[in-house]
């Protein structure tokens, strides 16, 4: 008789069976495209966003999270009966029971993949700030030395060279050749960006580096879509232009650079100046620069006309001023010279000699009289008259009168005077 069941078979709890089974499915299917219809959309109040992917014969559920994607498709609001391509992970939801797919690209049906990949990398960049636009660096308006990345054997270089070459013919410019297309070329453009940036004994430091190739399809491009390109652009310590296609062309390449050009021969426009115009641009500031010098030496010459007009006068009024003070002078002096004043005493004397002799002797007896008459009253009270009916005079060491005895201290040396001499003495 057969058994119906094995004692051998492992008993497996609810969880433990969703469980495997979810293992199972991540492990063999991972990450793929789906694509079908939405339907029963619904947006959690929490920012998830859950809806039924289905097409004719079968349905499967399906679940945005929070910080995957934007609410929106290609600009669109999600919304039931949308036909959309889905790029996710198989997995299940084990409170449930129920499978379902974890959404990570959502497109809109028959884009490609190509694209989804370009725009889901390009959400992940900007949201880490590698598309940031205050950390893009201003280009040098007159770089010296360039470092160019691109195919050397391209039409992009030999047109960015007719260019720079023509506009900018004392720059110096350096390619680092690289393949822009095919397997392995993002690493070899990665690569020649980290060795431009870098300083080395082989070349001088750079301004600046373009990132240049022709234009193509997407496929073609794809390898300017590559995150380690992408990173290796956002860490150099040199600016950099991505020049990558035609104008309609846009690569991750473009939006992490400093700075981006619609075309190759646009970038060498872009990144130097025009001899022909900065020639220009010069004569015309030294015209003006003439004009301003010939302006300002009119001025200069018409202040110092003035100023020289104005020192004139004034020293003419000063002259004047001068003249008329010397002629002040001159006949004060002419009025006081001494020849005048010679002549003037000379006369005096002639008048006085004239009165002398012509005055009356009995003047003359009369003045000596009163002379004989004021001697006899200086012989009689004059100071030697004093001294002979017995008085002196004493002086200090000093020779002035002692007249108290205030004045007087021991031992100074005094002098006396009597009618006939004087003699010292000392104080005791």
């Amino acid at each position: 008789m057969t058994e119906l069941f094995p004692q051998t078979s492992k008993v497996f709890t609810v969880s433990e069976l969703t469980r495997s089974i979810r293992g199972a499915l991540e492990v063999k299917f991972g990450g793929v495209w789906v694509q079908g219809e939405i339907s029963n959309y619904k947006l959690h109040p929490s920012g998830h966003q859950y809806f039924t992917l289905k097409d004719q014969r079968a349905q499967i559920s399906c679940v945005i999270w929070r910080d995957t994607m934007p609410r929106k498709l290609s600009g669109q609001p999600l919304v039931d009966g949308a036909q959309v391509q889905a790029y996710g992970t198989v997995t299940v939801f084990e409170a449930r029971g129920q499978y379902q797919l974890n959404i990570q690209i959502l497109q809109p049906r028959g884009v490609g993949l190509l694209q989804a990949k370009f725009e889901a990398l390009k959400r992940k960049l900007d949201a880490e700030g590698l598309f940031a636009p205050e950390r893009k660096r201003a280009l040098p308006k007159f770089p010296r030395r360039i470092g160019i990345i691109t195919s050397p054997s391209g039409a992009a270089v030999r047109d960015m060279l007719n260019v720079l070459r023509r506009r900018a013919p004392w720059l110096q410019i350096l390619i680092n050749p690289v393949r822009v297309q095919g397997t392995g070329a993002a690493q070899e453009i990665a690569v020649a960006i980290r060795e431009l940036a870098m300083p080395s004994e082989n070349w001088k430091p750079l301004d600046l580096i373009v990132v240049t190739r022709g234009g193509g399809s997407i496929e073609d491009l794809w390898e300017f879509n590559e995150e380690i390109v992408a990173r290796a652009i956002f860490h150099s310590a040199v600016p950099i232009v991505s020049a990558v296609g035609h104008e309609i062309d846009f690569t991750i390449c473009d939006f992490v650079a400093d700075l981006r050009a619609p075309a190759p021969s646009a970038a060498a426009e872009l990144i130097v100046p025009d001899i022909t115009d900065l020639e220009r641009r010069i004569d015309s500031w030294s015209r003006a620069l003439a004009r301003q010098l010939l302006n300002r030496s009119r001025d200069a010459q018409q202040r110092l006309d003035h100023a020289r007009e104005t020192l004139q006068r004034c020293l003419a009024h000063k002259i004047d001023s001068y003249k008329r003070s010397l002629l002040h002078i001159m006949r004060a002096l002419q009025a006081r010279s001494p020849a005048r004043e010679l002549i003037m005493r000379r006369n005096r004397f002639a008048d006085l000699h004239r009165r002398l002799v012509a005055c009356p002797r009995r003047l003359l007896e009369n003045a000596l009289h009163r002379f004989q008459h004021m001697e006899g009253i200086l012989r009689v009270l004059g100071p030697a008259a004093t001294l002979r009916r017995g008085y002196s005079i004493t002086i200090n060491e000093h020779g002035k009168i002692i007249r108290t005895i205030a004045t007087v201290r021991p031992k100074m040396k005094i002098r006396t005077r009597i009618s006939d001499g004087e003699f010292g003495s000392e104080v005791l």
